[in-house]
């Protein structure tokens, strides 16, 4: 589905050991925020279709794993290049303590299991600039960050 008049953008993921950009001063310390995107495998719409759906109907599921990766807020966007080529941007705000997916619980197991494969692997990182919070709102994101808990 590409056009051959547009060069094909390439995809560099950063090394797997990436720590990561330094975070700008407006973004509350002890937290990261991240914008990643990832090509999606040529041929592989339906499957992202069906990645994102299996989220959605797992949606509680999916809350229930937030405290252990102190994850604020998770949001994932598809995009489709000039070039025809499909992406996928997932932009999070999490504390700096927390884990990853936990391959041992069921929901991250096939979130998993998705990401291999529907995209390529690895991502590419965005490098954050700027983060405007309302002071209310920031308040329980750090406590968030820092624990995986509400007040």
């Amino acid at each position: 589905m590409t056009d051959d008049a547009v060069p094909r953008i390439p995809f560099r993921p950063v090394p797997r050991d990436f720590a990561g950009f330094a975070m700008p001063t407006t973004v509350p310390p002890g937290l990261r925020l991240e914008l990643s995107r990832a090509r999606v495998a040529d041929g592989m719409e339906g499957e992202l279709e069906e990645w994102m759906a299996t989220l959605t109907a797992r949606y509680d599921e999916c809350l229930e794993t937030l405290p252990a990766e102190r994850a604020v807020f998770e949001a994932t966007f598809r995009h489709r290049e000039a070039d025809g080529s499909l992406w996928i941007y997932h932009f999070a705000l999490m504390g700096e303590g927390g884990g990853g997916l936990d391959e041992s619980n069921p929901v991250d197991a096939e979130h998993a299991a998705f990401s291999r494969r529907v995209k390529e692997p690895g991502w590419e990182e965005i490098e954050p600039l700027f983060m405007l919070t309302p002071s209310h709102l920031r308040a329980a994101m750090e406590q968030w960050g820092a624990t995986g808990r509400g007040e």
